[in-house]
């Protein structure tokens, strides 16, 4: 894309255009375009036409924009304050000219326009530099400049423009010329005589109060604005005010009625040539608390455990107890804070372990309406895994989650509470912000602890178009839930962060799922220990001095319930904790084995009464289905249970010594028989006793981030393709084409049977043709290939736009021609090129 005044000129052959530009990159230049901005490739474009259309987009072009650091923004906009001078026969900003303005180290202003250069956000034209043109409509105030001379003057009358030069002593009306913008045009005359020395005249004449007035403009905003009138006709003799003296000389251009502008060459020559009053060439310091780095280590390895021990114990008692969805989908107030007292923890870190389960699929809502949260198949599988890479798989999630857990109680615009899994939670900017934030810890000195103030700081600098009070509650959210996760310790980032971000930039799979994984590698070293003892004591509890292997895990907690957790973990045992682990089908004398296998210290005589006595009253009474019934081999147990007034709503028949029927169903009698402490289990239809343990239910994976956009990162081999396939596609599209006609000496034809003869004879000729073919899905594509077989409405061949054998439908290509004899010797051979054994495809790619 180029001016309208640059393509008249590039149409004469005088001007090289952007596209001309991105044409003569080299390869390595054009890979290194699409390392720095992905989305140019997504997809690949047809040729570099189409790239270089897509490469100054107002949306590509935002996005590099939001990338920029403040310096290299600061060079970028004083390249377009220089440069837009769209009247000039020499377009662009000369280095010199720019490092002048500026007045910043060589070497920094060198790394500022090498990034610019390969973001395709300035070109190079000769010995000048210019930014692409859609910055000039992005960039409305460049360096706090206003807009040219001449694009203000464009606004004003021709009777005002007439006065104005007049006054400046200047040539009024058109002078012959037939194009109002061209050298004939007053506005045109009049900003190519505001040269510096005449502006500087032109100010001292206006006297010093109109100098006060530029004075507080020259810096920006630089617009003013007055009580009314700005925009009447007035004439050096007859003006009174400041205002009116600087009116009159152009010095000021009234936009409305009560606005007057700065023009971009008034305001640099009161600058006095420069465009800023400071630039900081780098970041502010990260400065804080100084900590010892091998205890950071520690405590973000410790957090670390805590939050895989904390989800796993949120999710188990889930499983067994879920709270609902509510109607407007989200967790519940009452069951977020239920939760939290059951982690010991408070809502806010409640609320983002549980929005970190759910990013890494371990937590999910069922699909019944008015469902429950319930854990995932996946958790299974998550809960079996090592401690390191569990804490991956969550690390990542939040790493990648649009989602932010600190913004769950706050109000949306309605005035509507945040729930936690609902929505209203997701922000765009997340997953980036994240990284940033741990960049910058990572870029501190060594036993740092940055403080909020000054990483806000920091990141203000490196991306200064995306600041606000929004961003700034992003980054200190960040801050927050990284140390809450155990990414970092005591404020500084831990070994295993630092891994996990070149991991997860260098990988397009999850980083828990790699074979290898230096991050897990450095956690693992700092994580404790798992244990495969207990000390159990006589008070009828079990201390676990540190994290237990998953098998006994597992078993103890079956067996006993958490009483306290912290660097030991208490667990107590209990008349139902028991009944849990009898009725998942563990007997008397397989937990009193687990305990004596495991503990260094001896089962107390207390422990194995309780087991003995638990174990023996379980099973006595079993129920079945009548509706149901009620079977026992000891008759004196069924007499009591006759004589117990309070089972009379089950409305109980003896059958037999041993046997008694309810009217009730079988769960009713379970649970009203257990709420009497009776205590009896189920047995199927051939008497045995039924002990399966708690239902394990799981519900179905799905995600409540929003789908990002951005395009995915692509790999060097990735970039060489794509560079491979624009090449060719431009090659296609600017080849020299003589389209082949239908033999004059043949009956009609129709358009196909002309392209089977030109593909034909191409084919025994050994010939390239260039041939426009349109897809299955209606896109309309370039291609050089050499036919090499043409039957059954298809045409075999190679493609050189695409280096590959392809077959090609008839109907679908849409004219062919011959190539002239240079470009035909300036491609290569085919065979070369193809190899033994190329396999032959179609457009869609699918082998013959």
């Amino acid at each position: 894309m180029i001016d309208d005044a640059d393509a008249g000129r590039a149409a004469e052959g005088r001007l090289p255009t952007f596209t001309s530009w991105l044409r003569n990159l080299s390869d390595t230049e054009l890979a290194a375009l699409f390392e720095a901005r992905p989305d140019l490739i997504s997809p690949v474009p047809a040729d570099i036409g189409a790239l270089a259309a897509r490469a100054v987009s107002r949306p590509a072009v935002l996005r590099v924009l939001d990338q920029l650091d403040r310096f290299t923004l600061c060079v970028l906009e004083g390249l377009v304050a220089l440069g837009d001078d769209r009247a000039s026969a020499t377009p662009g900003v000369g280095r010199d000219q720019l490092a002048a303005a500026l007045d910043v180290p060589d070497k920094r202003l060198e790394e500022a326009l090498s990034r610019l250069h390969g973001a395709a956000l300035v070109w190079v034209d000769g010995d000048r530099l210019r930014p692409v043109s859609v910055l000039r409509d992005i960039l409305t105030r460049p360096a706090g400049l206003g807009p040219p001379l001449r694009v203000l003057l464009g606004g004003l009358s021709a009777d005002r423009l007439d006065r104005l030069a007049a006054d400046l002593g200047l040539p009024t009306g058109y002078t012959g010329t037939a194009d109002p913008g061209g050298a004939g045009d007053p506005a045109s005359r009049i900003a190519a005589a505001a040269t510096p020395e005449r502006l500087s005249a032109s100010i001292t004449d206006a006297g010093p109060r109109a100098r006060e007035v530029l004075d507080r403009l020259a810096w920006g905003p630089p617009d003013g604005t007055v009580s009314s009138g700005a925009d009447r006709d007035i004439a050096t003799a007859t003006a009174a005010s400041p205002i009116d003296r600087l009116l009159a000389r152009g010095l000021l251009v009234a936009t409305s009625p009560d606005t007057v502008t700065l023009p971009r060459e008034v305001g640099l020559a009161l600058r006095g040539g420069r465009l800023f009053q400071h630039i900081a060439t780098d970041p502010p310091p990260l400065t804080g608390a100084r900590v010892d780095p091998d205890r950071a280590t520690r405590a973000a390895a410790g957090q670390a455990f805590t939050v895989i021990r904390s989800i796993e114990e949120l999710l188990e008692r889930w499983a067994a107890d879920p709270p609902g969805v509510l109607r407007s989908g989200g967790l519940g107030v009452r069951d977020l804070r239920r939760a939290a007292q059951s982690l010991d923890t408070d809502g806010p870190t409640a609320a983002l372990l549980i929005e970190t389960a759910h990013a890494a699929g371990l937590l999910a809502a069922d699909a019944e309406v008015g469902g429950e949260w319930l854990p995932t198949p996946g958790y299974d599988l998550w809960r079996r895994s090592d401690p390191e890479r569990r804490w991956l798989r969550l690390a990542e999630a939040w790493l990648r989650t649009t989602r932010v857990a600190s913004l769950s109680a706050s109000a949306d615009a309605r005035g509507r509470s945040r729930s936690v899994l609902g929505e209203g939670l997701d922000r765009r900017s997340a997953p980036e912000i994240r990284r940033e934030v741990l960049h910058a810890l990572a870029t501190a000195p060594e036993g740092t602890a940055p403080t909020t103030e000054t990483v806000v700081g920091f990141l203000t600098w490196l991306r200064p178009r995306r600041q606000g009070p929004g961003t700034t509650e992003l980054i200190e959210a960040a801050l927050r839930e990284a140390a809450l996760l155990g990414l970092t310790g005591r404020g500084v980032i831990a070994p295993h962060t630092r891994a996990l971000l070149d991991e997860v930039s260098d990988n397009a799979t999850p980083v828990a799922e790699c074979d290898h994984s230096r991050a897990a590698e450095l956690l693992a070293a700092e994580l404790p220990t798992p244990l495969a003892h207990i000390l159990v004591q006589g008070d009828l509890t079990a201390v676990a001095p540190g994290p237990l292997v998953p098998d006994l895990a597992r078993e103890l907690a079956l067996a006993a319930d958490v009483e306290s957790t912290g660097a030991a973990t208490v667990y107590r045992f209990t008349d139902a904790s028991l009944r849990r682990a009898l009725d998942a089908g563990r007997g008397a004398a397989d937990i009193t084995a687990l305990l004596e296998r495991h503990s260094q210290t001896p089962v107390p005589q207390a422990l194995r009464y309780l087991i003995d006595d638990v174990a023996r009253r379980h099973g006595r009474l079993r129920v079945g289905t009548a509706s149901s019934y009620l079977r026992c081999d000891e008759p004196a147990v069924l007499d009591e249970l006759l004589g117990d007034r309070r089972t009379g709503d089950l409305m109980l028949v003896r059958l037999a010594p041993t046997v008694v029927a309810s009217r009730a169903a079988r769960a009713t009698v379970l649970d009203r028989l257990n709420e009497l402490g009776y205590h009896p289990v189920p047995e199927d239809g051939s008497g045995a006793m039924r002990l399966t343990g708690p239902e394990a239910r799981r519900a179905e994976e799905r995600s409540l981030a929003r789908e990002l956009d951005e395009p995915p990162a692509v790999g060097p081999a990735l970039r060489l393709a794509a560079v491979r396939a624009v090449r060719a596609g431009d090659e296609a599209a600017t080849a020299v084409r003589h389209p082949v006609p239908a033999p004059d000496a043949a009956p009609p034809r129709s358009a196909t049977a002309a392209t089977l003869a030109a593909l034909t004879a191409a084919a025994e000729k050994g010939r390239r043709v260039w041939i426009g073919y349109m897809d299955t899905d209606g896109r309309a594509s370039s291609r050089i290939v050499e036919p090499a077989r043409v039957d059954g409405g298809y045409m075999t061949g190679y493609d050189a736009t695409r280096a590959a054998v392809h077959r090609f439908a008839v109907h679908r290509i849409t004219g062919v021609a011959d190539l002239d004899a240079a470009q035909q010797a300036a491609l290569p051979d085919a065979s070369e090129a193809r190899g033994d054994g190329q396999p032959v495809t179609d457009s869609a790619g699918d082998s013959e």
